[in-house]
């Protein structure tokens, strides 16, 4: 955890002080290398550094964008309301590769992302994500923030490829919702707890 913070500084630094600006809505590519840290059996780059790594480039494009303005100046915060990926290949230790991304639209509450990891010309990896911005507990309205950090933005719907994907997020947390009440009240009552 102390890895991410020190990579968040560093990230959050070079972009308000040294970096030029970005669009948010320009494909946006960074080129990482798989360090010792990053790895599982010493060979190849972890499953759970795609969202680290996820996490770094999607904080970037708003720390160098005027969203940094609209949003976390305004004492909003970002929130990651869904994320999936899909493996092909593995990253390989000590090997450089780019993270891309690009976004594919928004809607009134969220803005979805694709999230493309290359080595060596091949795709290893794409990842999705549906996030956000809260104030006050509230979902901020994001195409009124995309339109403000970029008003040269035509506003684009999502696929229907990528909003399948999170169509049935919600539907899936309030089945395990049920399911785990349903057997907390039967592991009570056979434990004598009414």
């Amino acid at each position: 955890m102390i890895y991410y913070w020190l990579h968040m500084i560093y990230i959050y630094t070079g972009s308000r002080i040294f970096w030029k600006k970005v669009k948010i809505t320009s494909d946006f590519t960074r080129t990482r290398r798989v360090n010792i840290l990053d790895c599982e059996s010493l060979r190849y780059m972890a499953n759970s550094k795609y969202f680290y790594y996820m996490d770094l480039i999607r904080y970037e494009v708003v720390f160098r964008s005027k969203l940094y303005d609209n949003t976390i100046k305004k004492g909003m915060f970002g929130v990651l309301a869904s994320q999936k990926i899909i493996y092909k290949k593995p990253l390989k230790k000590f090997k450089k590769f780019d993270i891309t991304l690009k976004l594919e639209g928004s809607d009134e509450k969220w803005v979805y992302h694709r999230q493309t990891f290359e080595q060596n010309g091949q795709i290893c990896a794409i990842g999705f994500t549906k996030a956000g911005f809260w104030k006050n507990k509230k979902v901020q309205n994001m195409r009124e923030i995309i339109i403000n950090s970029d008003s040269e933005n035509e506003i684009r719907t999502p696929s229907v490829e990528v909003m399948s994907m999170f169509e049935n997020d919600y539907e899936t947390l309030n089945t395990n919702k049920k399911t785990s009440k349903k057997t907390s009240k039967k592991n009570g009552t056979q434990n004598g707890i009414h």
